[in-house]
């Protein structure tokens, strides 16, 4: 009787396992995203002197330049936009957002709107707006 206890056990453990779902490894797509551009577009009196940050994934990617992602298709893109008024009293302001790498299917634009108050002074109240713009390309 032990001998048929442990048949029917192994018997039972592998009609389990073959019940299982067998899961592809998901497959990897290659992104490359571009910092088309930032640009001052509306500046009501905030300041002169300006900081710029655009990253992608935590990573900072100046104008112009592109960097390259290897990701899985459910992982998502990091965008990150950020403009600060320097004086002595520095007012920032910033925008985020995320493109899950699956909708990607050829080339997206994506632009980020940072606006940025001044918070002391004659002028408080008033605001200067960033546009960053990404381009998200999916590569072959």
């Amino acid at each position: 009787m032990p001998k048929l206890m442990k048949f029917m056990t192994a018997l039972s453990l592998m009609l389990v396992m073959l019940a299982q779902p067998i899961y592809a490894a998901e497959k990897s797509v290659k992104i490359k995203v571009t910092v088309v551009s930032v640009k001052l577009v509306q500046n009501n009196h905030v300041g002169n002197e300006w900081l710029t940050a655009a990253k992608v994934n935590g990573k900072e990617v100046s104008a112009g330049s592109s960097v390259t992602l290897t990701l899985k298709a459910s992982e998502a893109i990091h965008l990150d936009a950020y403009a600060e008024e320097q004086d002595k009293i520095p007012e920032d302001g910033e925008a985020t957002a995320s493109v899950k790498a699956s909708s990607i299917a050829k080339t997206t634009n994506k632009a980020l709107t940072v606006v940025v108050t001044e918070n002391r002074g004659r002028y408080s109240g008033n605001t200067a707006t960033w546009t960053f713009t990404y381009k998200l390309q999916k590569l072959p």
